[in-house]
């Protein structure tokens, strides 16, 4: 009986033993795993925030990159110019208008003129009560850069408004050309941030941007907007209050404490206070260079918790029914009945766990749809913002086109008014004649007049020629003819200035790879320019040369005006760079013809002719031209 009792003791010390040990492989199976699947979690919680990340950080950019260009634009109208050069003396209501037309048609905040010291001259808001005329804004840094000729832009809370807004600046120019020219004024453009937050609002995360000195300037949690990412010394506060950038703004803590750092750039964070208290956030900071701002996004860490518990369920379904089976198969012929009980049991509840999982499937896969179904719209909006610029580009070109029939204006009213004082002359002479009975000679007179209006009629239909729009297939093109129908239009000017004219190319025609409109249209655009060079010549002479090889055709127009100065020879080509009067052009002209022959496959370079005065070489490739194509296609077909 003793020792029948203590087996039995020694069985039951044992029993407590296993029971322990599978206890404790159970719990540490669980935690390994669930620590294993949250890092998983995490890792995949990371991939979602970088990619939303990315496409909110380029949203961004987009949306403030799109009016870069807006206040350089203005600062060269010379309704503008005008009213700086004698603000006091002019109305102001005129360029007030002209602004809100402006930033009602690029949807922008406002867009204000500052004259030399900072003051406001002229506004889009000038009809509000808060507007910005009169005030001076010496102490912002977008005024500080545009005056130093450079454009300028800053991000801060508007001083009238109290609006947050990202602005844009550039000089204004009365005489660029002068070597020891500033800048006389400023133009300066708000554009407003909240559309791109409400865009925010949509996303299942929460989206942070703070400047360099921690300031949550922008955030899709409305209560977290001028709040500081870390608590601000009272030198900080000072140097802020300085700057203006805030205004009075108090930028209190936003209450954001680490808990684990993952990397440089990923942390795992909570708030102490504020609307995002009580849970945890994975944050993923992306720099943004160009505005010296970093983008944070907050992604909660439910889906990582949800993860770690369904892994360690899964695990501990998995020890125990490992551990069942053991001591079911010990028990084999005892249990027998009870372990069919705990299998249906299982069976149940693992049931439950994959219904779990595959719920959990669904819901990440239509995450992962909804992402890329933004990332599908973010690529059609940039299709459609190219396309939109490929079709300014080509009005830009018919626009120059019309500007220089303008310049021919002038000479084409010389060319038709003598035909028609002409046919006046004529038509009288021939009504006395008739009335004499001089049939033979008002028929003479008859005669002279339909010459004349055949005359009018070429000048008319060069005109249109000129004026029409090109197409987009590059043909052959004869470059004696483009020069000749260049120099046609161009006729009445020459006469005018007395400009003698040399041609040097071969006698047979030679053809190159183009667009016959286009590239006529750089022709008469470089001829243009080198008449109005030669304006003030005692003897002006221009050479039109054709150099022909087998690899390339050179095409080079010649003046004997001033040429061009050797510090402006790398900026001839650039958009809205002018050396000509205020007034008598946007700088555009060279712009867009260097632009038509990069299309064509070519280049255009400018340099000084030995002798004096500017020299254009444009080089194309050549072409066989139709008489060659259609010798070598009978060529080819008797073969």
């Amino acid at each position: 009986m003793v020792g029948s009792h203590r087996l039995t003791r020694r069985q039951r010390a044992l029993r407590v033993l296993l029971a322990g040990l599978g206890l404790a492989g159970l719990a540490l199976c669980m935690w390994q795993t669930a620590q294993v699947a949250r890092e998983q979690a995490l890792q995949d919680l990371r991939r979602d925030a970088e990619n939303e990340l990315r496409l909110s950080a380029a949203g961004l950019v987009g949306h403030l990159s799109r009016h870069d260009y807006l206040p350089e634009l203005l600062a060269s109208r010379e309704m503008v110019k005008r009213f700086l050069f004698s603000p006091d003396s002019q109305n102001s209501m005129p360029l007030n208008l002209m602004l809100d037309r402006f930033r009602a048609t690029a949807g922008v905040s406002d867009i204000y003129l500052l004259d030399h010291q900072a003051n406001t001259l002229a506004a889009s808001n000038w009809h509000r009560p808060n507007t910005f005329i009169g005030e001076n804004y010496h102490y912002r840094s977008y005024y500080q850069e545009a005056i130093q000729g450079r454009r300028g832009h800053f991000y801060g809370l508007g001083v009238q408004s109290m609006t947050r807004g990202y602005y844009f600046s550039a000089p204004v120019w009365l005489d660029e050309t002068a070597p020891n020219a500033t800048p006389d004024g400023v133009m300066v453009l708000k554009v407003t941030l909240d559309a791109v937050e409400q865009s925010w609002a949509e996303q299942d995360a929460e989206l942070l941007v703070t400047d360099r000195d921690g300031i949550v300037f922008m955030a899709s949690q409305p209560e977290l907007r001028l709040t500081a990412m870390t608590p601000l010394s009272d030198a900080e506060r000072e140097a802020l209050h300085d700057s203006r950038r805030y205004a009075d703004e108090p930028l209190p803590h936003a209450g954001i404490q680490e808990i684990e750092r993952r990397d440089p750039r990923t942390r795992l964070v909570d708030f102490s206070s504020g609307p995002l208290q009580g849970q945890r956030y994975l944050s993923l900071t992306r720099a943004m260079p160009d505005f010296e701002w970093d983008m944070h996004i907050l992604k909660p860490l439910t889906p990582v918790v949800s993860a770690q518990w369904v892994s360690a369920l899964l695990a501990g379904g998995l020890y125990g029914l490992v551990a069942l089976g053991g001591g079911i198969g010990w028990q084999r012929l005892r249990l027998r009945r009870e372990r069919e009980r705990f299998a249906e049991r299982e069976r149940h509840t693992l049931a439950r766990v994959r219904d779990e999982l595959e719920r959990n499937v669904a819901k990440r896969t239509h995450d992962l749809v909804t992402t890329n179904q933004r990332l599908s719209d973010e690529i059609e909006e940039r299709r459609r913002a190219e396309d939109s610029l490929r079709e300014t580009r080509d009005e830009l070109v018919q626009a120059a086109k019309l500007a220089v029939l303008g310049q021919l204006a002038a000479g084409i009213n010389h060319e038709l008014n003598q035909p028609l004082s002409a046919i006046r002359a004529y038509a009288e002479n021939a009504r006395a004649f008739i009335e004499r009975d001089r049939i033979e000679t008002a028929d003479a007179n008859l005669d002279q007049i339909i010459q004349l209006t055949e005359r009018m009629s070429e000048i008319s239909a060069q005109l249109r020629q000129f004026s029409r729009k090109s197409g987009d297939t590059l043909t052959a093109v004869s470059v004696p003819s483009c020069f000749d129908y260049a120099l046609r239009l161009f006729q009445a000017r020459l006469n005018e200035l007395g400009v003698t004219v040399e041609r040097h190319w071969q006698a047979e025609d030679i053809w190159v790879r183009a667009d016959p409109v286009r590239l006529e249209q750089v022709l008469v655009n470089l001829i243009g320019n080198a008449l109005q060079a030669m304006a003030d010549t005692a003897t002006p002479h221009l050479v039109l040369t054709i150099d022909s090889t087998p690899e390339q055709v050179k095409i080079r127009v010649a003046d004997s005006g001033p040429g061009i100065a050797e510090a402006q020879l790398s900026r001839v080509f650039e958009p809205f760079f002018t050396t000509k009067s205020t007034g008598s052009g946007l700088g555009l002209g060279l712009s867009i013809s260097g632009r038509i022959i990069d299309d064509l496959g070519g280049r255009i370079e400018a340099d000084n002719a030995p002798g004096g005065g500017a020299l254009f070489t444009i080089t194309l490739p050549p072409n066989p031209g139709p008489e060659a194509r259609r010798t070598t296609e009978e060529s080819s077909t008797h073969a």
